[in-house]
């Protein structure tokens, strides 16, 4: 069957800096609907028309990856707002960002805690990829139709290239991730 919108195809790569560096494996095929929200557009663009079995090498810009790096995403809050057991490196929502914390942060973001000082928290909303070109080696192992479920969810419920959080609203959760 040729990839074509609405689809699913199970996928495996290597993710890779322009380095070369690797930054992501996925050896077990995975699966994502063509035509909804599971991968990035250009990835898609470049999958229709091709059939199991196909290979591609594709460079991403960051504009059509996780974006330019948002230095209004860089947040400096008081650290007595988070836990004590608060560490470097663990995600937060940003609707579970703590009571305090800068209004004009985005509650739709996942943030990483970037830095942990005696006084103060450095949040980063952007996607840990930002900023950065890529390299993708994608094979596509097989391709199938898509069912009236997946096509009306969007999604095989596969959300690698997309991280989303939540609406805008706040929420008085204060769950780490």
């Amino acid at each position: 069957m040729e990839i074509k919108s609405p689809c699913v195809v199970a996928l495996t790569w290597t993710l890779m800096d322009t380095l070369g560096e690797t930054l992501d494996v996925l050896d077990e095929p995975v699966e994502f609907l063509v035509g909804g929200a599971d991968l990035l557009p250009k990835i898609e663009e470049a999958l229709q028309g091709h059939a199991a079995g196909a290979k591609l090498d594709l460079h991403l810009e960051p504009e059509d990856a996780f974006g330019d790096f948002n230095d209004q995403l860089i947040f400096l809050e008081p650290r007595l707002l988070f836990p004590a057991e608060v560490e470097e490196g663990l995600t937060i929502e940003g609707t579970a960002l703590p009571q305090g914390c800068n209004p004009d942060a985005p509650r739709n973001v996942l943030y990483t805690i970037a830095q942990l000082y005696p006084d103060h928290v450095v949040l980063d909303g952007n996607h840990p990829l930002a900023g950065i070109a890529l390299r993708l080696r994608v094979q596509v192992a097989s391709v199938r139709e898509a069912t009236v479920d997946e096509v009306g969810r969007g999604t095989c419920g596969t959300g690698f290239f997309k991280i989303e959080v939540g609406e805008e609203s706040s929420s008085d959760g204060h769950t780490l991730h």
